[in-house]
């Protein structure tokens, strides 16, 4: 197969719905190749707890980590350093105000553990598109006004999928992030899915359940757009 996403797959409207593989079927963190990222794609995706990561040489892979990394309302922790960050009022945190430079400041972002960046120009497209629609958001940190950090995912009903996040200044990807976190929140935002547990993910109250038990909570939640 081709790198990327497939150009002969039909495009699917935000309004339209594809049907991934049963969940039974799954044994690996990899659950199906191929598709699109046209928005019904994506959101059908999302809704079955299933999301695109590839590399720069891989077709379109379709994952659902197990296990899976979520935060919980009463799970947020803002540290003592964080809160004297926030005191110190050392970032202006915004939301929504420059998805495209917060996308692009993740793709730009040399990672440790990662040859290259999986958010590719079609990642950036599709999400762009995403949050025209409204379905993708983000957060910014800035320091003298200019973007120094930030983080954006897909807001689904009532829970929030986080996709990744950049910070070229000491706390502003954290900031943004703890920022973004509380307002979904007090919003009624019932947890947010951060994916893949990392120990900065655990550090911000992310905590580690089974695959299995995420679907449930899909269920539990009827998190779908019909």
């Amino acid at each position: 197969m081709k790198p990327g996403p497939d150009p002969n797959f039909p495009y699917l409207k935000e309004t339209e719905y594809y049907s991934f593989t049963d969940p039974k079927t799954w044994t690996d963190d990899i659950v199906a190749i191929g598709g699109n990222l046209s928005p019904g794609m994506l959101l059908s995706a999302y809704e079955q707890g299933i999301f695109p990561w590839y590399g720069p040489k891989d077709p379109l892979i379709w994952q659902s980590p197990n296990p899976r990394c979520l935060i919980f309302p009463d799970k947020l922790h803002i540290s003592s350093s964080m809160q004297k960050v926030f005191k110190q009022n050392q970032f202006d945190i915004t939301f929504n105000s420059d998805f495209s430079g917060v996308i692009r400041g993740c793709s730009e972002t040399k990672r440790p553990d990662q040859d290259g960046t999986w958010i590719s120009n079609d990642i950036i497209e599709a999400y762009q598109k995403m949050h025209k629609l409204g379905w993708a958001h983000s957060a910014e940190a800035r320091q003298d006004g200019a973007l120094v950090g930030g983080c954006y995912g897909v807001l689904m009903r009532n829970i929030f999928i986080g996709e990744s996040m950049f910070s070229v200044r000491k706390n502003a990807s954290k900031a943004a992030f703890l920022m973004l976190a509380k307002k979904l929140f007090e919003m009624g935002i019932v947890f947010v899915d951060c994916q893949v547990p990392t120990p900065h993910l655990i550090s911000l109250g992310g905590e580690s359940i089974t695959r299995n038990d995420f679907l449930t909570l899909l269920q539990k939640y009827k998190i779908s757009r019909f």
